[in-house]
């Protein structure tokens, strides 16, 4: 996700959105509006006993990847957890999800960031790397709008449905002033320009919870269910949602799906989703919120993993939503790292932890979902 900023009157009706909604964690702040390096790390010189209330492990260096959906909020987490645990030394590569999993399922990390969860294959897999009969879990830990990005010189305002969506990027529909994009944008002048949809080149959790809500919210036209790997036919490619909204920015005619922050970014237009509600819904922090809010965890055996309802017709309610899971084993986790993993997994859903994301653009959890988290993070070894 990209950082913002400081000032204007964006970061000013964010800040009244953190007072006026306990349901909204909004867009941050940073001195520059470049996308830091794609790998995270933050280190201190020698152990001192934690900060600020914050609950040290023993110092150690942990190595963790996956979803750049998440890359920024840790960045604030490793900053805030490692300036008050010196001593530990905490780096996260944002590779995209499917890498990361691949990574932890390799032993090569200490746990993954995934914004999808592992395939019951995969659950099997993690047995070779959990020792002491452990298989891993999914802790989620944050949640965000997938925004509809578009570049489309002189229209500001774009309404798109589900069914629309799923033939905009199976290239069934080709022009924007294809019929079905006319009817649902009445008064909008639309013009002829050629349709050029970007998607995801690498595994992706973006893809896999955009695919979910094309095959969950329009199943007659989206034939290909859901995938971290891009399966319909046609469109352009990018790695990385930084990859998939520069293109759409550089690209007139352009549309492609990233986290909103990456579009607010580049400042690229984003689509309301009609849903079937008495109105379009905008993607915004709080309307994924309200989404994700009537998520329930849907694992069995203590995992986390959480079922959205990408077909919602809530009022308000945003449809294309993603959360994000912190990956690690429910017991036999590397034993030279795991004291210092478990406070870092500990302070990240904790109160201050969830507090550091109030300028980061992710919506919250339920609180019972975080609740259930921090239950499920103390019996973990």
């Amino acid at each position: 996700m990209m950082l913002q900023p400081k000032g204007g009157t964006r970061g000013l009706s964010v800040g009244a959105a953190v007072v006026s909604s306990a349901l909204l964690l909004t867009a941050c702040g940073s001195s520059g509006n470049s996308r830091p390096a794609n790998t995270s790390s933050m280190t201190a010189s020698s152990a001192t006993s934690g900060a600020s209330g914050v609950k040290c492990g023993k110092p150690a260096t942990l190595s963790a990847s996956g979803s750049t959906a998440q890359e920024f909020a840790m960045k604030v987490w490793i900053k805030s957890y490692t300036r008050a645990c010196p001593g530990t030394r905490i780096s996260y590569e944002g590779n995209g999800s499917g890498a990361g999993q691949t990574d932890f399922l390799k032993g090569r990390t200490s746990f993954a960031g995934s914004d999808s969860a592992l395939s019951a294959a995969q659950i099997s897999q993690s047995k070779a790397v959990c020792s002491h009969g452990g298989r891993a879990v999914h802790l989620p830990m944050v949640g965000g709008p997938i925004a509809i990005g578009f570049n489309l010189p002189g229209v500001s305002k774009l309404v798109l449905d589900a069914p629309t969506l799923a033939k905009v990027f199976d290239s069934q529909i080709t022009k924007w002033n294809d019929p079905a994009i006319t009817k649902l944008n009445p008064g909008t002048k639309l013009p002829s320009t050629q349709i050029r949809a970007s998607h995801r080149s690498d595994s992706s959790g973006t893809t896999d919870n955009f695919t979910s809500y094309l095959s969950a919210a329009a199943p007659s036209a989206w034939p290909y269910g859901h995938s971290k790997q891009w399966t319909a036919k046609g469109g352009q490619s990018a790695k990385g949602s930084s990859g998939v909204v520069e293109q759409v920015k550089g690209t007139v005619g352009a549309i492609g799906y990233v986290e909103l922050t990456y579009a607010l970014a580049r400042n690229v237009s984003t689509a309301s989703i009609a849903t079937g509600a008495s109105s379009p819904v905008d993607a915004s922090v709080l309307t994924a919120s309200k989404a994700i809010a009537a998520s329930t965890a849907a694992g069995s055996g203590g995992d986390l993993v959480l079922k959205l309802d990408y077909a919602t017709k809530a009022p308000g309610a945003y449809p294309i939503d993603m959360v994000t899971y912190e990956i690690v084993c429910d017991k036999g986790n590397k034993p030279a790292t795991w004291s210092a993993t478990k406070a870092f997994l500990t302070y990240i859903a904790g109160t201050g932890g969830q507090q550091d994301l109030s300028f980061e653009g992710y919506a919250t959890l339920p609180a019972t979902i975080v609740n259930k988290v921090r239950s499920r993070i103390d019996t973990l070894s």
